[in-house]
C-alpha cells in the first residue's frame, strides 16, 4: 500500500472513562479484552475514507493519541503531557456518563491541551465559570463521546443525556454516547458512525484543505463555560 497522509487526534479524559477501550474499538472494531491504565500516551491508527462514496474520496491514517493521567495531577505531570499536544489536528473528549466529575473535567482537559504553554493557575473564575479568554483564539475540531451508556438504568437515561447535552453545546461539537463493550453502537450506517465519519472528515479538511491549516475552530460564541449548566444534582 502506498504511504497515506495522516492526521493526529488527541483522545482526552479522566482515567477510567474508557479511552483505551474506545480507541481499540475505533481502530479495530473489536472490544478490548483486558484494558489497563495508560501510562504516558498510547497511539493507535484507524484507516478512514475521507468523503466516502464521492469523487473526492481518499484514504487517510487517523492517529489516535490516548493520553493518560489525571487533569488534577501535579504541574510536572502536565508538563510531561504537553509534549503530546503539539501538531494536533483534532480532539476527542471522553467522559463516563455515570461519572459526573469526568464530564465536568472535560473543560479542564480542553484547556490544558489547547493552552499547553499556559500556567494552569487562574483558570476557574467566579461561580465555577471558565473564562473563554483563557482558551486559544482558534480551536480544533472537537467531538464529545460519552461512555458506559449501558451502565445507566433505562429509567434514568433521559435525565443523564439531558444533563450532558450541555457539553456538546458548550464545545459546539457533535456528541456520541455508547458502550465500548458493544460494537453495535458504531455499526456502519448508524447515526454514531455518521457523526464519527463527519468528525474525521472535518479534521482532514482543516489539515489538508484549509488555506491556513493552523487556524482552528470549535467553540461557540459564548464567553464562558458554565459548569452549572450541566445541572448535576
Amino acid at each position: 500500500m502506498a504511504s497515506l497522509d495522516r492526521v493526529k487526534v488527541l483522545v482526552l479524559g479522566d482515567s477510567g472513562v474508557g479511552k483505551s477501550s474506545l480507541v481499540h474499538l475505533l481502530c479495530h472494531n473489536q472490544v478490548l479484552g483486558n484494558p489497563s491504565w495508560t501510562v504516558g500516551c498510547s497511539v493507535d491508527v484507524r484507516i478512514h475514507d475521507y468523503k466516502e462514496g464521492t469523487p473526492e474520496e481518499k484514504t487517510y491514517y487517523i492517529e489516535l493519541w490516548d493520553v493518560g493521567g489525571s487533569v488534577g495531577s501535579a504541574s510536572s505531570a502536565k508538563s510531561t503531557r504537553a509534549v503530546f499536544y503539539s501538531s494536533v489536528n483534532g480532539i476527542i473528549l471522553v467522559h463516563d456518563l455515570t461519572n459526573k466529575k469526568s464530564s465536568q473535567n472535560l473543560y479542564r482537559w480542553s484547556l490544558e491541551a489547547l493552552n499547553k504553554d499556559s500556567s494552569p493557575t487562574g483558570v476557574i473564575v467566579t461561580n465555577g465559570d471558565y473564562d473563554r479568554e483563557q482558551f486559544a483564539e482558534n480551536l480544533l475540531p472537537l467531538l464529545v463521546i460519552g461512555t458506559k451508556f449501558d451502565h445507566i438504568p433505562e429509567n434514568k437515561r433521559n435525565d443523564v443525556l439531558t444533563r450532558t447535552a450541555f457539553l456538546s453545546e458548550d464545545f459546539n461539537a457533535e456528541e456520541i454516547n455508547l458502550d465500548c463493550t458493544n460494537p453495535r453502537y458504531l455499526a456502519a450506517g448508524s447515526s454514531n458512525a455518521v457523526k464519527l465519519s463527519r468528525f474525521f472528515d472535518k479534521v482532514i479538511e482543516k489539515r489538508y484543505f484549509t488555506k491556513d491549516s493552523t487556524q482552528m475552530s470549535g467553540f461557540s460564541e459564548r464567553k464562558r463555560f458554565n459548569l452549572k449548566s450541566l445541572h448535576y444534582d
